[in-house]
């Protein structure tokens, strides 16, 4: 069984965009998620500690997030959850990996404008569709 998860945090590092030789197009970045709480002895919001996780697209959701994302982003994701144990000579912990079914901006944060990515039929090359122009994506 597979568990999903849905977080919002910061995009933590430079989003890493990758294509294997087999064509397979991977985009990773760090996500970091901070819990706020309520401090009712100050009567203020204080920082809780911060989640780190990792997370990567596959496919179509990996371009268009190579293209969207930058280090700094307010972002929201879901998918499926890993839990991984990992030992070094001199260090143990755990890595916690989310592969993305979805991925977007937090606009809670700030706003976003929307470009729907539209596939060429005669190359099948990605496209982004603007108002005034259509180019192919790189």
């Amino acid at each position: 069984m597979t568990d999903h998860l849905t977080l919002t945090g910061l995009v933590a590092t430079t989003p890493r965009h990758i294509v294997t030789s087999e064509g397979l197009a991977i985009t990773s970045f760090r996500l970091a998620s901070q819990q706020r709480k309520y401090d009712r002895s100050n009567n203020q919001w204080a920082d809780g500690e911060t989640n780190w996780y990792t997370v990567t697209a596959f496919r179509e959701l990996a371009v268009n997030a190579s293209q969207s994302l930058s280090k700094g982003d307010r972002v929201v994701t879901s998918g499926r959850v890993k839990v991984r144990d990992w030992t070094t000579d001199e260090r143990t912990g755990t890595s916690i990996e989310v592969e993305a079914d979805s991925l977007g901006h937090d606009l809670l944060w700030g706003t976003s404008k929307y470009k729907k990515a539209a596939r060429d039929k005669n190359t099948d090359d990605d496209v982004v569709e603007d108002d005034d122009a259509v180019e192919k994506k790189p």
